[in-house]
């Protein structure tokens, strides 16, 4: 009997409808190369299966299914047809639950499955409701692996997403896990990339279908809780800190890479912030070198991010204050039009960051290291107990730690210079993201909600001086290109209004960072 599934570690029972793929987009007409590389020709039990694959997924016409979280298809291949149901995984990045059954023709049969042990949604929906959203047409290459961790199925897709008269080309490899554990598929997703230019695909077809067919683009995805229990130990609490991470990276990078929202670019690099963090305090705690080689790409892959952040920013936030203020005689829209080559150059930047090896290697890394446990073969052996003691004293120590540094560069904060302000301002960062992942072993107690509020209402008058010095690099580089007298003016007009702001928020400073240090820690 082969080895039983497993992701994040844990062995999934038999039964549960779980289907376990890491997806790789690839650069059109390259498929053919990376299917005959030595990495897929070595280990593949045979040539494979090649099929010819349309499939139709349907919803209701106001999207129940869709805004539920479920994507519903019929596939034909050959004279056959299989339905599906999909539902995304809210705790891995790779996994979904699938319900799938044979049915007679291209056309959904609710009553083929148990739909209400699927999701109570279908008892609100007769069948005669569903209509066809959009369609894929794939030829696909299968291929079955063996490799020591497991068994992957290998399929090389190639086709179109089609939407009414919008078309998108498709064409990426999925690795599907059939028996083992996930770290296989990132392991061979690896050695994949010394073949072609692949990078990660987090978009499922049916996600791209509905963004097709909707005209919509990727939602980006906030930080959700650490989900740490004060039952767990370091090592437990280690694996969900970087867990949580990765998986907000994961979800922000196709939003980041649209561009049309700026949410995306931010919440991606929060997210490179938090693994950042997370980083700093567990190097301090454990000599572990799997760990404390993500911190340089992290860090390399966050400053790719900083300009498209900065001009957002601008744009979307300083510029927009001022505008509210209706200042006579001066005129904003030629000032924006000489920001948008900045900004549209800093998206080039971010999109080729996503698409870069050195980018993508380091992502399928973090993962292999988290379903690994690798910290637990390479830490020092004066660390072991470490990772066996209760998460919440270990927590304690690093919040107390990093408060301390916080109160360190804070003395004497009224005369502190811009560089000793900045550093402040960074290491309260660490603080916030410490204390948010640590919060869930302290929730029961009520001074939790007091610190964190003076913690952040500080963090936000810091960021506001900072986004001021920002913005005066900013405005600098549209002064060098500026020849309209429009935004000439404007460009004063923001100088003074920030110099302003600037003057004025220095009290506020003053009074948040006093209130935050006489704030006693919760924990």
């Amino acid at each position: 009997m082969g080895k039983q599934a497993s992701i994040n570690g844990v062995d999934l029972p038999r039964s549960t409808p779980v289907e376990v793929e890491l997806k790789l987009r690839a650069p059109p007409g390259m498929l053919d190369q990376i299917r005959t590389s030595p990495i897929i020709l070595q280990a593949a039990r045979n040539k494979g299966i090649i099929r010819r694959l349309e499939a139709t997924y349907y919803d209701t016409t106001d999207h129940q299914l869709f805004r539920a979280g479920l994507s519903l298809r019929v596939r034909r291949s050959g004279k056959y047809f299989v339905q599906t149901i999909k539902r995304m995984s809210v705790g891995d990045p790779l996994t979904r639950q699938e319900w799938e059954t044979p049915v007679e023709i291209l056309a959904p049969d609710l009553g083929a499955l148990l739909m209400s042990d699927i999701d109570g949604i279908f008892n609100k929906i007769a069948v005669d409701q569903l209509v066809p959203i959009f369609i894929t047409r794939v030829r696909r290459h299968r291929v079955t692996i063996d490799v020591p961790e497991g068994q992957i199925e290998v399929a090389f897709d190639d086709g179109v997403i089609e939407a009414g008269s919008q078309r998108e080309p498709l064409c990426e490899v999925e690795l599907e896990l059939k028996q083992g554990r996930a770290a296989a598929l990132y392991q061979f997703g690896l050695g994949l990339m010394d073949a072609s230019s692949l990078c990660l695909e987090t978009q499922s077809k049916s996600a791209r279908g509905y963004a097709l067919a909707l005209g919509i683009d990727p939602m980006a995805l906030k930080a959700s809780s650490s989900n740490l229990d004060s039952q767990d130990t370091v090592d437990e609490g280690i694996a969900k800190l970087l867990s949580s991470c990765q998986q907000q990276i994961l979800a922000n990078l196709s939003p980041a890479e649209s561009g049309r929202e700026s949410e995306g670019v931010h919440q991606l690099r929060v997210a490179l912030r938090r693994l950042r963090t997370a980083l700093y305090f567990l190097r301090r705690e454990l000599e572990a070198p799997s760990l404390q080689a993500f911190d340089a790409e992290a860090r390399r892959f966050a400053r790719t991010l900083g300009p498209a952040r900065n001009w957002d920013v601008f744009t979307n936030s300083t510029l927009a204050d001022i505008e509210r203020a209706n200042l006579p005689g001066i005129e904003f829209s030629k000032m924006r039009a000489a920001c948008a080559p900045f900004r549209d150059q800093s998206y080039h930047v971010v999109r080729d960051s996503i698409a870069d090896q050195q980018t993508n290697r380091f992502l399928l890394l973090l993962g292999l290291v988290i379903e690994r446990r690798s910290w637990r073969n390479d830490v020092a052996s004066d660390d072991l107990r470490t990772l066996a003691e209760p998460l919440k004293k270990f927590a304690s120590r690093i919040l107390t730690r990093i408060e301390r540094k916080a109160l360190k560069r804070g003395r004497h904060f009224r005369h502190l210079r811009p560089q000793a302000r900045h550093k402040l301002r960074l290491t309260l960062k660490k603080l916030r993201y410490a204390t948010e992942f640590f919060l869930p072993l302290y929730a029961s107690q009520a001074s939790t909600g007091k610190y964190l509020k003076q913690l952040s209402r500080l963090q936000d008058v810091l960021g506001e001086a900072n986004d001021i010095r920002t913005s005066q690099t900013l405005l600098a580089n549209i002064q060098e290109r500026a020849e309209s007298p429009d935004v000439h003016r404007a460009l004063g007009a923001v100088t003074g209004w920030q110099g302003h702001l600037e003057m004025a928020g220095t009290g506020r400073l003053n009074n948040r960072w006093g209130k935050f240090k006489r704030t006693a820690p919760f924990w």
